[in-house]
């Protein structure tokens, strides 16, 4: 190898798959009760990856001065932060793209507002024009993956079920907008009321069902859709599945991804309040037969507890 090709390969790995893009907000757009669309512009985000689908992102938020402690560019960033003395600790919250135009260094991320009860919610209720942020995010220059998204369906997979609450609906809108329409799609969606219904802008063969609680519990009426859902697109009578291991909501992250297999039939993608999550996947696999392989599913959030960054 010459000195020249071992110089450019030393370039190639520093290119991370994610860097920070310093933004200001443009503009807000109330979509609804409880959804706020934030976007954001400035000059950084023309080098955005425009990876689609369930994109995530970092959001760090301002603190109470309006200032950001220098976190630095290197992938250590993170465990910079958590050696902050808390005081000096930016507030991180993890969202998903909703939209981004690099050619117009825009990005657009919808928030579910709640009030004063978090960092992020306090933030976007009082967000304007001019606010400052840091986004983390995909980086376009880099030449591999650049991670943060789960959406990964088999070829094979026949039938597609997407279920979530608030928390997951802008990941699950992404997705089902971005969906061809030639393989049938069941999108099922928990939002606090009815006011919450978003218009998608889906293609035949993609069915949006929105289920609005108007005061009922987490997951009271996303249960009972997705056992109709599956039991409408499942064979009845499968064999019993080995039974799954536990997992401690309160103490462990609900989060699993299978490696896309190439097997027929049902892929099924599940979002949202962890308990609520890990009631859905039990029914699936355990109950209706569906291969664990073809389930992923994510706690994004547990009832009664902030987020842990």
């Amino acid at each position: 190898m010459t000195a020249v090709s071992e110089q450019t390969v030393e370039r190639v790995e520093e290119i991370l798959p994610y860097c920070a893009f310093h933004v200001r907000v443009l503009r807000t757009l109330r979509l609804s009760p409880s959804f706020l669309r934030v976007t954001f512009a400035g000059e950084e985000l023309s080098a955005f990856a425009d990876n689609g689908f369930d994109q995530r992102i970092k959001l760090i938020l301002p603190l109470p001065d309006g200032g950001f402690t220098p976190l630095g560019d290197g992938a250590d960033w993170y465990q910079r932060w958590r050696a902050l003395p808390p005081e000096l600790r930016n507030p991180i919250r993890t969202y998903t793209v909703r939209a981004v135009r690099p050619r117009r260094c825009e990005l657009d991320v919808d928030f579910v507002l709640h009030g004063d009860a978090g960092p992020a919610s306090r933030w976007a209720t009082h967000a304007a024009p001019g606010h400052r942020a840091v986004v983390v995010g995909p980086n376009a220059a880099c030449p591999g993956p650049t991670g943060g998204q789960e959406w990964a369906p088999p070829a094979g997979a026949t039938r597609l079920l997407l279920a979530g609450d608030e928390t997951a609906a802008p990941a699950i809108a992404a997705i089902a907008e971005s969906l061809s329409g030639d393989v049938r799609a069941t999108v099922l969606l928990e939002v606090p009321e009815r006011a919450d219904a978003l218009p998608l802008d889906v293609r035949p063969g993609v069915e949006v069902t929105w289920l609005p609680r108007e005061g009922a519990r987490h997951g009271e009426l996303l249960v009972p859709a997705v056992r109709e859902a599956v039991a409408g697109i499942t064979p009845a009578g499968g064999e019993a599945a080995d039974p799954l291991e536990d997992v401690d909501v309160d103490a462990e992250i609900l989060w699993e991804i299978p490696q896309p297999s190439g097997r027929d039939g049902l892929y099924a993608w599940l979002a949202g309040e962890a308990g609520v999550v890990k009631l859905l996947r039990r029914h699936l696999v355990q109950e209706a037969g569906v291969d664990r392989s073809s389930v992923a599913f994510m706690g994004y959030w547990r009832l009664g507890r902030a987020e842990i960054d």
